[in-house]
């Protein structure tokens, strides 16, 4: 079997020692070294988290095969205290519809199945040194891509199909930028540091959509609680974030966008 192949199925199926083999192989497919591979619960069942280094820079593997992403509203409800946040929102002239079922529908990504090679991808984000579209080169010179937008889907949900990584609800109590305990605070389920400060804003090959944060709009802006977590939500696609990022008069600001390594396998 190719490593590319390796399914998420395949992987949560495998004993530890199994792992461990599969790491050294990827690890010595791409000239790297094994930095740790470790079994956590995730989702109700153990899942194994493999580290490579590579040239000072670490990654995680993440395995594909067919997964559903995406956010499917049709069986979700928000919770009470939700509702009356983004009403409460709405009355201040923020949101994107009636009500949060309406303004999600707006901002997340549609229910699908796809079918994904596993990679290695970047445990930490890294800001652009160039202008968007003229970071694929720069990471080509390293052997490295961008990752498309259902990777970086599937990466940060790691097989959860809840609004945020780590389930449906979001600390209401305060704003993510300032809650330095929250589960955004939290490596997800393959290892990565991600979804983690709504100032953080990565960009993909998709020039459509924009990940894990909006530099920061939501919080500075007042938005209200419920809407400054939304930027986390692994399915957000953030289109308006994602205009201004390719948009000439955003683009002088590209330092402070990030984008997530892949090194294919």
């Amino acid at each position: 079997m190719s490593l590319a192949d390796l399914s998420l199925d395949q992987w949560r199926s495998f004993e530890l020692p199994a792992a461990r083999r599969i790491a050294q192989e990827a690890a010595h497919q791409v000239d790297g070294r094994v930095t740790a591979v470790e079994t956590v619960e995730h989702l109700g069942a153990p899942l194994h988290r493999g580290r490579i280094e590579r040239d000072g820079q670490e990654f995680a593997l993440i395995p594909g095969g067919a997964v559903t992403l995406g956010f499917d509203l049709d069986t979700w409800q928000p919770t009470p205290e939700q509702a009356a946040d983004y009403a409460e929102s709405l009355e201040q002239g923020y949101g994107y519809g009636p009500d949060l079922r309406a303004h999600l529908a707006q901002v997340l990504s549609p229910r699908r199945s796809v079918t994904l090679a596993a990679v290695l991808m970047a445990v930490e984000d890294e800001n652009l040194t160039e202008p968007p579209a003229g970071m694929p080169a720069v990471l080509a010179a390293r052997g490295l891509r961008m990752p498309s937008s259902d990777e970086w889907e599937h990466a940060c949900g790691a097989g959860a199909d809840t609004l945020f990584r780590w389930g449906n609800d979001c600390p209401l109590g305060g704003d993510p930028y300032d809650d330095h305990t929250g589960p955004h605070r939290q490596l997800n389920g393959f290892g990565l540091r991600i979804a983690y400060d709504t100032y953080s804003t990565e960009l993909t090959s998709d020039v459509t959509a924009a990940h894990g944060g909006d530099g920061g709009e939501s919080v500075c802006g007042g938005y209200g609680r419920v809407l400054a977590w939304l930027p986390l939500a692994t399915a957000n696609r953030n289109p308006s974030m994602a205009e201004f990022a390719y948009d000439p008069d955003g683009g002088g600001l590209y330092e402070d966008l990030s984008t997530r390594p892949v090194l294919p396998l």
